[in-house]
């Protein structure tokens, strides 16, 4: 660490983004993902209806009956939510509920059901395959997999802290900030990727900002500052589980155990539709359903510019009273609320989401020309160590492979999850867990081969299988299910018909990476391909360190 501050700041930026790069890579792409966690679900469930047919569904037809099988199948329970079909979040008319509890301290069972739109009786859900889904990515991108979930947000935290850092650092070792914008010099090596590294880190500079100060705050409190509530209510569980009950807006008084007739749920619906308007109510949630303190509660819809800024309206569920709002208002809760609704995009429109997922994947490739600078850096120390008969360094050699099973193989892996979904018989046991297994299998299996295969060929080859594995997915859909593109087209089911696109798409980008490298060195930019794809993988073709004949 010679030199001046900005030195300083520099190697402080190399080896902060190096040694965190490869799970934040996966943290960012399984996080991007995140952001159309609803939709990869609907995909990975073909079994139910279309959109087209739950749109027909009218949000009183559907209440009513959500209410009359909840009266019918779960009259004694603790709570129950009605969830009304028609955000991209809520496609289907679902009901919960959760049973009493069987001891005096433990939480009831907790239930589910999906119900047709058109009769209103429940869906056989032996009849929908069992599936991470979409939010199995998503969890993935704060839990991890295969370890405790403490210990996953903990090794995120960890990971994240040094990416706020490597930020930072960066802004500051960058005097020409707003020059690098502008700037990118093809077919220079190191000067290429140094020139990719920096237009993708500025373009979507305030994005990375906030999307990493705000994950930290996801879990500030409970995991990575909890001393303020260890002074202020002590280290027990007990203590913790006070602060956070005070935290609650939830009612969490008990039933007096007297008897009444529930209101008809249709009413408050009409109520909340006068002060938000037709269409925004998203959920109904009844507490103590059938008892005299039975209290209804009205949630609007969770998308939206102005969702955030709309409080739950309660009422009395037996004379429909309005009862006032619990939701507290201070403006620590208020910024804590801001900042977990940008990182998740809660309000996001579908361009703002897009917009949101184009800048996840920036963050990827941020991170990936990152992880690849270090070895282009290093490239001609090593080339002379070949040239003088000495092996490859250690060092520099499994960062060469960790950046390839990284950056392709995680790719790769990922559509290898899309297609266990498919593949996997729906009847199959543990196929939820199988569909997790394939991933990893698959991203360890692609980790060896980077490891036996010279570099240059292990980039094409993984890029090549990544290329196969997106463009086929469409293919193996039409073989598998009836909610193939023809269908989903014609129906107007775009849900379907994009995810089945967008992986057409990925396919092609993962080609034309492949065959860029493929190609070798001297690949000038052509004129039509100057877009962020093919300024991408062009940086790629010009720049894999061949350390391997």
């Amino acid at each position: 660490m010679k030199g001046g501050f900005r030195q300083c700041m520099a190697w402080l930026h190399t080896w902060t983004g190096l040694v965190v790069g490869w799970v934040l890579f996966l943290v960012f792409l399984t996080g991007s993902t995140g952001y159309y966690a609803f939709e990869i679900d609907r995909w990975m469930r073909p079994e139910l209806p279309l959109v087209s047919a739950v749109k027909q569904m009218r949000p009183t037809q559907g209440l009513g009956a959500a209410q009359d099988y909840l009266q019918a199948h779960a009259a004694g329970a603790q709570s129950w939510v009605i969830q009304l079909p028609g955000e991209r979040s809520q496609p289907q008319l679902e009901v919960f509920w959760r049973e009493p509890a069987k001891m005096p301290g433990q939480a009831g069972r907790f239930e589910r059901a999906m119900l047709d739109p058109g009769t209103g009786k429940a869906v056989n859900q032996d009849e929908v395959r069992a599936t991470g889904g979409g939010h199995l990515l998503y969890r993935m991108h704060y839990l991890l997999h295969y370890v405790p979930a403490d210990a996953g947000i903990y090794i995120v935290g960890m990971c994240t802290m040094p990416m706020f850092l490597a930020i930072v650092t960066g802004i500051i070792t960058h005097k020409k900030i707003l020059s690098d914008f502008f700037t990118f010099r093809a077919s220079k090596g190191q000067r290429s990727w140094m020139d990719a590294h920096n237009i993708i880190s500025v373009t979507s500079l305030p994005f990375f900002l906030m999307i990493t100060y705000s994950g930290l705050v996801f879990f500030m409190s409970s995991y990575y500052m909890p001393a303020g509530i260890a002074a202020a209510y002590g280290t027990t569980p007990e203590a913790r589980q006070r602060y956070f009950d005070e935290q609650s807006s939830a009612d969490r008084s008990g039933p007096t155990g007297r008897p009444a007739a529930l209101i008809a749920l249709g009413d408050v619906l009409g109520w909340a539709e006068k002060t938000w308007g037709a269409g925004n109510v998203g959920s109904i949630e009844v507490r103590h359903p059938g008892d005299e303190c039975a209290v209804v509660s009205a949630r609007p819809r969770t998308e939206g510019a102005n969702a955030l800024n709309r409080p739950s309206l309660r009422f009395n569920g037996i004379t429909g009273n309005p009862l006032p709002e619990r939701l507290s208002d201070d403006a620590a809760s208020t910024i804590e609320r801001t900042l977990l609704a940008l990182h998740e995009g809660r309000f996001a429109g579908p361009l703002l989401r897009w917009l949101y997922f184009l800048a996840g994947l920036l963050g990827c490739a941020m991170i990936a020309t990152g992880l690849v600078l270090w070895t282009a850096k290093r490239k001609v120390k090593q080339d002379k160590r070949l040239k003088a008969g000495q092996s490859v360094e250690f060092g520099f050699r499994l960062v060469d492979c960790l950046n390839i099973a990284t950056v392709a193989g995680v790719c790769t892996a990922v559509a290898v999850y899309f297609w266990a979904n498919r593949l996997i018989p729906v009847d199959f046991a543990e196929r939820r867990a199988w569909e997790a297994h394939a991933l990893f299998i698959a991203w360890g299996l692609l980790l060896a081969h980077a490891a036996i295969r010279p570099p240059r060929k292990a980039w094409v080859e993984q890029l090549g299988l990544a290329a196969l594995a997106f463009g086929l997915l469409p293919l193996v859909n039409a073989l598998t299910t009836h909610r193939h593109l023809g269908v989903t087209l014609l129906a107007g089911d775009w849900v379907l018909a994009g995810f089945d696109l967008t992986m057409l798409a990925l396919g092609l980008v993962f080609a034309y990476a492949a065959r860029k490298i493929s190609r070798g060195r001297n690949v000038a930019l052509k004129p039509q391909a100057s877009g962020a794809a093919a300024l991408a993988t062009e940086v790629v073709a010009q720049s894999v360190p061949d350390v391997a004949p």
